[in-house]
């Protein structure tokens, strides 16, 4: 029993000739290099740039019913396999391919012995099929008796497997039976004629919903199979179209065909016939055979298509296992990259690897022409302004999409989440020079003026925590030394600016080009772990209604709270004064208001908000994380499905915010200010840079802000780079130089209106990226979506900006938001921005047995201890950092990422003494 290996060895075959070449003439006497596959190399290595399309396969089975033939559809081919299930109702589920190692050199032998027609020119079935007999009279392979049996055959009716319901309709019940009578009669006058096929696809043909799982350029591939009684010997014919046609009704979909693969045989051995003919259907699916089927030449070429397809099967024991069992289609396709021993190994060699040079692999953050260093004066920011300018009109448009409304709504709550804790802190720290009222219009001003002209707009920029100990810092100093805060400030960030463009016009961000996925997932998995312990400690140090730990159910009796006046003389003034009778009951805020105070066991705690808080965290948490996940479920259509995890986000938050209100418990909202006035009545919108300050402080500001500079570099940058990441598959360019000349700009408006300063934020940059993300919406069955890449634009964070600076007016409205909803969305975004990280996976190792372990490809090449080793180092650079951000040091936090992550390689010695360097799948240097 076998089966095939659906991958693209095209670049495989090409990539490994590309190696030998390179380890030198002593090398490659150590590989033979099997004959199919030294002739596929001369086929394949033409120069053609025109893709090969997708091909759909049908295969078609004859039938004798009732003394009438006809063909009937028995299976289908995209990428998996799919047959029509025994009952004949219903397809099956997708699988792949299992094949009788004999029915493949059965085809082998009978597309040696049949005729082969390539790029014939054909324009209907009929006269096609007149061409196949012709030939096949002609190279002596049948009398030319059986030229009209064959024809007939072969132009007989196909019934294809259509979904519809097993009962009968009112109408089709209604049928009297003179008409079925009288259809019997056309039917059988019909099948008496030469043609019974359609020229023109049926409507059941054109309103086949399959057709959405056929990308638009595929071609058809038709297998027809059967046995008859006129034939002693088979009759096999494989036909190459020199232009893909529509043959009418052949096919199930109206798909043009291209290949034709015709067995008809003598009678007895139909499931050897079926079996060839799902080997052939197999093969046309397959990457490789496909590209030759389009190619070859001549006889010899299929063949060697067939040969190298052999080399690649495997064979599993007919005991061991059972041959009815389905194989699931796999969840990820493999690798097609294979090292030197496995080259030798496919090509039959006994071989090892060979000795020379070192392969170098492609560095897993090899950038591009981004960061290539041009040497001239602001080469690279003009270079990043050619590479945007021709996207601006799609960087529009690109947005009009629903699934920005989602990711609008999503980044959106985010970012005023994220603006209120971070005006909430600064203005703890800076006596409210810097309040929430500043943090929102900064929010705003600088995300909407960053998404407009940036180099990236899908970078969303924020507050971060070395800013905030720095702008702490900043303020005690300037405090302690009577130096006017505001002014000071502003002149560090006129520098800051500065420093920035001189970073700029010298090309200097091109020395991110050296940063390593160390450096990387280290940064972001501190961040991610930043956002996750914070809307963790929110929860737990909720101050309005903490826990009460001391509660014993059965004192209950104990628990009270009594509103104490301090003079009684006073509280009957003030019950005078409002005209209350003084046996009235005070409310908590009226007993404070008049100056009582409260006593009793039970006054700070309130039942059941801390609870009800915790289920608000936790419930938006996970049923964001289930609705995620639903698009990938088995319940309603693929539309629905996707539509419901683009908006998982907000379908959480708005159910919770309805069971709070519905529930009707005081529980902690989200506050935002109703007016737009800065928060200190002392100071106003525009700060002055002269007047308070001596004049050497506007000199000597130039020290402080170099360490604001390094920290706006390395903070942008660093995330700038995850998100450009190639694993994204961003298709427009980015611009860092852009980018940080923006940064810059943004950084003198925003000290000159007293505004805080941003930078790029990278666990909202994720979640931005991870609501954009596009999947294939016509994948084969059984197959994966595949990621297309993000739906890049600007629209989506100008949205969020806008709204955020319109956030005031809305407060009516958002104040109905409890924060612990608001706090679940920021566990949520910490969480997810930590799933594709290798880093994070290889922690987990620690956690597993081997033999539970994940097939990853690094611990195939890799020991064991080796990773572990390679994770430790990463755990302790991490640690280090951790520790630092809690500290006043947290300022050098930027610098310390690239101190600390000195990355590690692993090497394996070969016994040929040869060092090879190993690679995961997303070519990650170990």
């Amino acid at each position: 029993r076998i089966f095939a290996r659906n991958n693209h060895k095209k670049t495989l075959i090409g990539r490994s000739l590309a190696v030998l070449m390179k380890c030198g003439t002593d090398s490659v006497s150590l590989f033979s290099v099997s004959p199919a596959a030294e002739r596929l190399r001369h086929i394949l290595g033409e120069d053609d740039n025109t893709p090969t399309p997708t091909i759909f396969t049908e295969m078609d089975t004859l039938q004798n019913e009732g003394g009438e033939i006809e063909w009937k559809e028995s299976a289908r081919w995209v990428k998996f396999e799919e047959k029509v299930e025994e009952g004949g109702e219903r397809w099956s589920k997708p699988h792949v391919s299992t094949l009788t190692l004999h029915s493949l050199f059965e085809l082998r032998t009978c597309l040696q012995t049949g005729s082969i027609l390539l790029d014939l020119e054909g324009y209907s079935l009929p006269q096609i099929v007149d061409e196949i007999v012709d030939r096949q009279i002609a190279d002596g392979l049948i009398p030319p008796d059986l030229k009209e049996k064959i024809s007939f055959v072969l132009l007989r009716k196909h019934r294809h497997q259509t979904k519809k319901p097993i009962h009968r309709s009112l109408a089709d019940i209604g049928k009297s039976s003179s008409a079925a009578s009288s259809e019997f009669v056309r039917r059988l006058s019909q099948s008496r004629s030469m043609n019974d096929i359609s020229d023109t696809p049926s409507t059941d043909q054109l309103k086949n919903k399959f057709m959405k799982k056929i990308p638009r350029d595929a071609e058809a591939s038709n297998v027809l199979v059967g046995e008859v009684d006129f034939l002693d010997k088979p009759f096999v014919s494989f036909v190459r179209l020199a232009q893909a046609t529509t043959l009418g009704g052949l096919t199930e979909v109206p798909v043009p065909t291209r290949f034709l693969f015709i067995l008809l045989g003598p009678q007895g051995k139909t499931k050897s016939y079926n079996e060839i003919g799902r080997a052939i259907a197999t093969l046309m699916v397959d990457d490789l055979f496909s590209d030759v089927a389009y190619k070859a030449r001549d006889r010899e070429d299929l063949i060697a298509g067939v040969d190298e397809f052999l080399d690649e099967v495997i064979v599993l024991p007919p005991g061991e296992w059972d041959p009815k069992i389905r194989i699931e289609p796999p969840k990820k396709v493999p690798s097609s990259v294979l090292n030197l021993n496995e080259l030798g190994q496919m090509n039959g060699s006994a071989g090892g690897a060979a000795g020379g040079e070192d392969t170098e692999f492609p560095a897993p953050h090899e950038l591009g022409e981004e960061l290539k260093f041009t040497g001239r004066f602001a080469g690279g920011l003009w270079l990043d302004i050619k590479r945007k300018a021709p996207w601006i009109c799609s960087d529009i448009y690109d947005g009009f999409h629903i699934q920005s409304i989602s990711a609008v709504v999503f980044i959106y709550l985010g970012c005023i989440t994220n603006a209120i804790t971070f005006g909430g802190l600064l203005g703890d720290a800076t006596d409210n020079y810097q309040g929430v009222m500043e943090s929102f219009l900064g929010t705003a001003l600088a995300g909407t003026v960053f998404c407009a002209f940036s180099g990236q707009p899908l970078i969303i920029l924020s507050s971060t925590g070395p800013i905030l100990i720095f702008e702490k810092l900043l303020y005690e100093f300037s405090k302690s030394n009577g130096i006017d805060y505001m002014e000071l400030r502003l002149w560090i960030g006129i520098h800051s600016c500065l420093q920035c463009f001189l970073l700029v016009v010298t090309d200097a961000s091109y020395i991110i080009k050296y940063m390593t996925r160390f450096t990387e997932e280290g940064f972001s998995s501190l961040i991610s772990f930043i956002f996750i312990s914070d809307a963790i400690k929110k929860m737990v140090a909720l101050k309005y209604y903490p826990i009460n730990r001391g509660f014993k159910p059965d004192y209950i009796t104990s628990y009270k709270c009594e509103c104490i006046a301090p003079d009684q003389a006073v509280i009957s003034a003030l019950f005078k004064a409002t005209r209350l009778p003084l046996t009235k009951t005070l409310s908590k805020k009226e007993c404070v208001n008049y100056g009582g105070t409260l006593v009793g066991n039970s006054c700070k705690y309130v039942p059941d908000l801390a609870l009800m808080s915790f289920i608000l965290f936790f419930g938006t948490y996970s049923m964001t994380v289930s609705l995620k996940k639903f698009k990938f479920s088995r319940y309603f259509p693929t539309t629905l499905r996707k539509l419901i995890s683009d908006f998982a986000i907000f379908m959480s938050i708005m159910s919770f915010v309805g069971l709070d209100m519905l529930m009707g418990l005081d529980t902690p909202k989200l506050i935002v200010p109703t007016e737009v006035k800065p928060t200190r009545p002392d100071r106003g919108w525009l700060v002055m840079p002269f007047g308070k300050n001596p004049w050497w402080w506007y000199v000597a500001s130039f020290v402080p802000a170099l360490l604001v500079t390094i920290l706006i570099f390395m903070d942008q940058q660093i995330s700038a780079v995850i998100v450009n990441r190639k694993e994204n598959k961003l298709k427009k360019g980015c611009g860092y130089h852009l980018d940080l000349f923006w940064v810059g700009v943004l950084m003198a408006a925003c000290s000159f209106m007293g505004l805080p300063w941003y930078v790029a934020a990278t666990v909202i940059s994720i979640a931005h990226i991870d609501s954009l993300k596009m999947e294939s919406e016509s994948s084969a069955p059984g197959e994966q979506p595949q990621f297309l890449g993000v739906r890049e634009q600007r629209l989506t964070g100008i949205m969020v900006f806008v709204l955020t600076g319109l956030s005031v007016f809305l407060a009516p409205v958002l104040q109905y938001i409890p924060m612990p909803v608001l706090y679940g969305v920021f566990l949520y975004m910490g969480v997810a921005s930590l799933s594709g990280i290798q880093f994070w996976e290889r922690i987990k190792l620690y956690l597993m047995p081997p033999k539970h372990q994940p097939d990853f490809s690094f611990l195939r090449h890799v020991p064991l201890r080796r990773v572990h080793l390679f994770t430790l180092v990463q755990i302790v650079c991490l640690a280090v950092l951790w520790i630092l951000k809690s500290t006043f040091l947290a300022i050098i936090f930027p610098v310390m990422v690239n101190v600390v992550a000195v990355e590690p390689r692993c090497e394996t010695q070969e016994d040929t003494g040869r060092k090879d360097r190993q690679t995961d799948r997303k070519g990650t240097l170990l």
